[in-house]
């Protein structure tokens, strides 16, 4: 609003300059109606709010990602709304609200697809994350490798199988024949590093992009077998958006430089 507010005001000020021109030099006025050109729908400014969806390891990124798209579109206020990949397609299921769904895996989002909530030709991916180990700074364990995440006296969490980073762990247990038994399985990531941050568990494992965000409050180890299980991150509008036009600026931005730059300098890799 605040775009045609402007725009029409320029438009306005600029006949008055002709007008006056005109006078000065004497010339004759015209019959005829002045006409101003109407601004390109593209030209238009995005207003209203969209409720993002987004995977629990893109809770750093998405905020300040919002934070950008906001100060480039001061008339659309974005909401963020994150879990597991896997609580989100329930609640959106459910009939939550939202407009855009950020899945940390492609089996997630084909979930909403193949129900029609989300149109199956237009996810886009954005981005891709490893696995890596967390423990406490002073690592109690002694964990140096995925193997000893199986010792018997090694406190283990990690995600449950149903969310991407425990999938992404199921994969890791095939290729290498190592079985691990966790103390506890949560629903995401944040939820898994919390105990490690906190030393109710020796280790966990999380995305290589969560170890980064936590600083000095974990340890993180990388291991040769998290390339077994590399997970790729879709994003797409839902399909009973009421705010379209928003929705799929909020993609662009999040596939476009800005976004790519945010996410990389976060440790994602590209798609």
């Amino acid at each position: 609003m605040r775009r045609r507010t402007t725009i029409a005001t320029a438009a306005m000020a600029a006949a008055m300059t002709l007008a006056l021109a005109a006078c000065a030099s004497g010339g004759a006025s015209s019959d005829a109606p002045a006409t101003t050109a109407a601004p390109s729908p593209s030209a238009a400014a995005l207003e209203g709010s969209i409720t993002v969806y987004a995977a629990a390891s893109l809770t750093s990124t998405f905020t300040e990602l919002a934070t950008r798209f906001e100060a480039a579109h001061p008339g659309v206020t974005v909401e963020l709304n994150f879990a597991g990949s896997s609580d989100l397609v329930t609640q959106i299921t459910e009939g939550a609200p939202a407009d855009v769904f950020a899945s940390a895996d492609e089996k997630n989002m084909a979930k909403l697809t193949d129900v029609g909530l989300i149109d199956a030709a237009v996810p886009v991916d954005f981005a891709t994350n490893v696995l890596q180990i967390a423990v406490p700074p002073t690592n109690p364990a002694g964990v140096a490798s995925f193997a000893d995440l199986a010792e018997p006296d090694t406190k283990v969490v990690i995600c449950a199988a149903q969310v991407p980073c425990g999938a992404a762990t199921v994969k890791v247990e095939e290729a290498t024949g190592v079985t691990l038994s966790p103390v506890s399985e949560e629903s995401s990531v944040t939820d898994v590093l919390g105990k490690v941050a906190s030393g109710e568990a020796d280790a966990g494992l999380v995305y290589v992009t969560d170890v980064a965000a936590a600083g000095d409050t974990v340890r993180g180890i990388a291991f040769d077998e998290s390339g077994e299980a590399v997970n790729v991150y879709p994003i797409a509008p839902v399909t009973a958006t009421k705010n379209p036009d928003a929705a799929q600026a909020f993609i662009d931005f999040v596939t476009g430089g800005v976004g790519q730059g945010v996410l990389a300098a976060a440790g994602f890799g590209t798609p």
